[in-house]
């Protein structure tokens, strides 16, 4: 019996490109979809699946980048950046975005396979481990008092008091999932009007000064569903 290969979406504005990719991939036996800008993958991502997203850096409108953090977020796909740009810096940015590989264009499509192929197999097997293991939920410290949180391996988090009452309310029901609306009431109860903009605004500051302290936030968006605290939350 053939090993089940991963669907894959291609995220690339290049017209030919997009094609030639899709064309090859399907090929090689892949369920592949492809779209040109980040706006129409965030729209197709509720009605076609993905288990490995090829994403370029240009893109029109929403850069590639800011696709590969967020789906970084949700921890459910494999991700590869292609891109013209093969500097040092962009390498670096998108592998600390959460890219898997990031490969130069222009990019062998034989390479690409190989991949491909590596990291559904990485995928897998970190898959079954996790399955298997059933690991206790790490244990993370919220001091309310110095606005702290501090993670397993005592790594210490300043927050502000907006992102001190976000990560509290997330922590009342760890691996339990969290609309955008149901934060809003929790952190601004006495407000009539509900601008769910407001909880964006605390996740991106929260997890961009996470970034430059390079403290992993157990705190993680599912597309379309609201916001998740992967740990135990003591006070």
């Amino acid at each position: 019996m053939s090993a089940i290969k991963p669907n894959i979406a291609v995220i690339e504005d290049s017209v030919d490109l997009r094609e030639e990719l899709s064309f090859y991939l399907t090929q090689k036996g892949h369920s592949v979809w492809s779209v040109g800008s980040a706006e129409a993958f965030w729209k197709q991502l509720h009605l076609s699946p993905a288990d490995i997203v090829l994403v370029d850096i240009g893109l029109p409108g929403e850069n590639g980048f800011n696709v590969v953090e967020q789906l970084g977020q949700m921890q459910n796909f494999g991700l590869i950046i292609i891109s013209a740009h093969g500097s040092q810096e962009y390498n670096s940015r998108g592998l600390e975005s959460g890219a898997d590989l990031y490969l130069v264009k222009p990019i062998s499509f034989a390479h690409l396979v190989s991949s491909i192929d590596a990291l559904w197999h990485r995928m897998q097997n970190n898959k079954t481990h996790f399955v298997g293991k059933q690991d206790p939920l790490e244990r993370w410290i919220l001091d309310v008092s110095n606005k702290t949180l501090r993670s397993p391996n005592d790594m210490q988090l300043k927050l502000s008091q907006q992102e001190c009452n976000l990560v509290a309310a997330l922590g009342v029901a760890p691996q339990e999932v969290f609309s955008k609306e149901q934060l809003h009431a929790a952190l601004f109860q006495y407000e009539e009007d509900s601008d769910e903009h407001r909880i964006d605004v605390i996740l991106n500051r929260l997890r961009k000064k996470a970034r430059e302290q390079h403290f992993k936030l157990p705190i993680h968006s599912i597309f379309g569903k609201g916001v998740v605290f992967t740990g135990h939350l003591v006070n």
